[in-house]
């Protein structure tokens, strides 16, 4: 089992990944159908195993490469993402 799995994720590209994520996120594939709730997890199983082996650069909440779960704050993607704070600033004088 854990061979076909090893397989399966080192044969899957980046774009199958997206399909996956994309279909976790949205609840459904492509064309619009619904996942199924065991298609939905096994998708979900997929998109984690693939992350802890490819995902160099985490975004908010995923798994980064080694498994390791990675949270970013707001902070830290606005900045990765060059978002201006929300500050608003007044000049008393």
């Amino acid at each position: 089992m854990k061979q076909e799995l090893d397989a399966m994720l080192n044969a899957m590209t980046p774009e199958v990944y997206q399909r996956l994520a994309t279909a976790v996120e949205t609840g459904k594939w492509p064309d619009g159908v619904a996942l199924t709730q065991a298609q939905r997890d096994n998708c979900m199983q997929l998109v984690m195993l693939w992350q802890a082996r490819h995902n160099d650069v985490p975004q908010h909440m995923t798994i980064g490469k080694g498994g390791e779960m990675v949270m970013k704050s707001k902070k830290q993607l606005k900045e990765e993402l060059g978002i201006e704070p929300d500050v608003t600033r007044i000049n008393l004088h």
